[in-house]
Parts: structure tokens; C-alpha cells; sequence
């Protein structure tokens, strides 16, 4: 009986050794071949919603009768009008509602899109207005899609998405100097995002913008607010084009400018969890081509870092 025990422990140890040598291996292998791809996946959606958030305020301030404006902001901004490759249709005004139709062939900053995003002001009817403490603006992507003129890469989204505007006032009375900051909330469930080869991923968000202006240059800095799976600070999560749950948590807060565009951040640093990696991704945006931090100038784009027992990946990605 004893052999017979110790027969059965020899076996359990020499099959728990075998298992944790090919989990070993394979995590290796995982690791050699890993590339951070779920980094820039994150960034090109994230600054595309970015990119419509910021016209979507914009589009709102310079509405006179959706935004409540009065007579003190008649004075025109070419960062208020530069409406590229766009219509708003203001038909269903009088209900609260603007609808974005984008041509589809127009190349703005190196992208080409197409379909609708509808605006609805809450309680319009009512007697909000956009510059109203806590007005609350409704998002609806339509088959928005966004084509990278680069390499031709395209992301569809449809979805929805709030911005409420924390603080009150709007982006023409933040230029003009009648107010400092501009503080809004961005918020959005199951955003579905569709890439070129057919896979689909979803989004979550839960975001604090705050927005400013100086020298002529307007900048906005981006803050994670969510929660999920035990982490704070999320500006989003939900699953990758491979079905994997993800989390995004921001470190440092990423920031853009219109010099450079919501495609660009200038700085910011994220530490991405995909629940299937062993490994996290640390993501550090504004870097030159070779990695180091730029400033006093638009970078050329991100850095990710993976580490597995004190091995560290890195991939560089040009913002194109």
C-alpha cells in the first residue's frame, strides 16, 4: 500500500512539474511573439472618439441657439470653424437634434470618413441650452467610419456615448476669456467597433476632459474616472478584436492639443490589462522615433512595454 501511494504521489509531481514546464514555455513563446498591437488598437479608437467628442463641442458652442450663447460671442475662430470633410443638418433643431454627415472622400489630418453622428441636447425642448451646468449632449455614432490614409486601415463605430458639461459654458467662451477651464464627463457602454478584417471589439468609457486655452492653442487633458476588475482610474475597457477582456488604466494624463490634433497626443502614460496576457502594457505616448520623450514639438508617436520575469518587450507606433 505504501509503494503504492508513493507510486501515485511520483506520478501527481512528475504530471504537475510537466504542466508548469509547458505553461513556462508557452507563456515564453507568448511573450517572444507579442507585439502590443492592443496598445495601438486602444489609441487609434480612443483618439478617434476623442476627435468626435471635440467636434461635437464645438459644433454645439457655435450654435447659437443650442448653445445659449449671446451676442458677446459673435466673433468667428478658425478653431470653431474648421469643419473638415462635414454637414451638419440642423432640421430637427427645434427638437434638440444635429445630424453630422461626413462625405467620405474628404482627407482631414490623414483620415477619410464617413456616415452620421447624431447630437441630441437632453431636455432641449425644455429650455436647456449647451452651456447650462450639467447639460447633458446625447452621441450617436451611425456606421461612422474612419479610414486610415497611411495603410488604408478603417474602424466602424456604432454606439452611443454622453458629454456632460461638468462645468457650464462652452468652448467659444473658454477662447473669448470669459471662463478658464471647461470640464466635461464622457460616457459610453458597449460602443461597438468593427476593424477592416471583419473582428469587432467593445467599448466602454469614463472620461474627465478638461479643456483650456492659451497662445492660441487649445488643449485638452484626458483623465480615467471608471472602474472594473478591481481597478480605478479607467479611461476604458470591454473586449479586444480577439474577444480578450481589457482594461485601460491611466498613470499620467494623456493630453492633446490643436496643434497637433486628438490623433497626437503629446503626453500621457496608460498601463493596459488584457486578462488573457500574462503581462500588462505600458503605454507611453509622445515619443520620437526612438523612444524618448518629446517636447516643444508634435511627437511622432507611442511607446509599449510588456515585462515577463524580468524580460522587457517594447514596440514602437508612428501616430500616421
Amino acid at each position: 500500500m505504501k509503494k503504492t501511494q508513493s507510486l501515485i504521489v511520483a506520478v501527481a509531481a512528475i504530471i504537475a512539474l510537466s504542466v508548469s514546464v509547458v505553461s513556462c514555455s508557452k507563456e515564453r513563446r507568448e511573450f517572444r511573439k507579442e507585439d502590443g498591437q492592443v496598445s495601438r488598437d486602444n489609441k487609434e479608437i480612443q483618439s478617434n472618439i476623442d476627435d468626435v467628442t471635440n467636434e461635437a463641442n464645438r459644433i454645439m458652442s457655435d450654435n447659437n441657439l443650442m448653445s445659449g450663447k449671446g451676442n458677446e460671442n459673435d466673433q468667428a475662430f478658425a478653431f470653431m470653424n474648421n469643419t473638415c470633410g462635414f454637414t451638419v443638418d440642423t432640421t430637427q433643431r427645434p427638437q434638440g437634434i444635429l445630424t453630422v454627415n461626413f462625405d467620405g472622400t474628404t482627407n482631414c489630418n490623414g483620415r477619410i470618413r464617413a456616415g452620421q453622428v447624431k447630437l441630441t441636447l437632453q431636455n432641449y425642448v425644455n429650455g436647456a441650452r449647451w452651456r447650462d451646468t450639467n447639460a447633458v449632449l446625447k452621441v450617436d455614432y451611425i456606421d461612422y467610419k474612419v479610414t486610415r490614409v497611411s495603410d488604408n486601415k478603417s474602424l466602424t463605430f456604432n454606439g452611443t456615448k454622453n458629454i456632460t458639461n461638468v462645468s457650464g459654458g462652452n468652448a467659444v467662451l473658454l477662447i473669448l476669456g470669459f471662463q478658464n477651464t471647461l470640464v466635461h464627463r464622457v460616457a459610453g457602454n458597449n460602443i461597438q467597433v468593427k476593424f477592416d478584417d471583419g473582428k469587432t471589439c467593445t467599448f466602454n468609457l469614463a472620461r474627465k476632459w478638461t479643456h483650456t486655452w492659451a497662445n492660441s492653442v487649445y488643449t485638452v487633458k484626458g483623465e480615467g474616472e471608471g472602474t472594473q476588475s478591481g481597478r480605478n482610474n479607467l479611461e476604458n475597457w470591454g473586449t479586444t478584436r480577439d474577444g480578450d477582456n481589457f482594461t485601460s488604466q491611466v498613470l499620467e494624463p494623456v493630453i492633446w492639443n490643436s496643434t497637433c490634433g486628438a490623433h497626437k497626443p503629446v503626453s500621457g502614460k496608460l498601463d493596459i490589462v488584457v486578462d488573457a496576457k500574462d503581462f500588462s502594457f505600458l503605454t507611453t505616448f509622445g515619443v520620437d522615433n526612438s523612444g524618448n520623450l518629446v517636447t516643444g514639438s508634435c511627437p511622432w508617436g507611442l511607446k509599449v512595454e510588456w515585462t515577463y520575469k524580468n524580460k522587457t518587450g517594447t514596440k514602437l507606433y508612428p501616430y500616421n
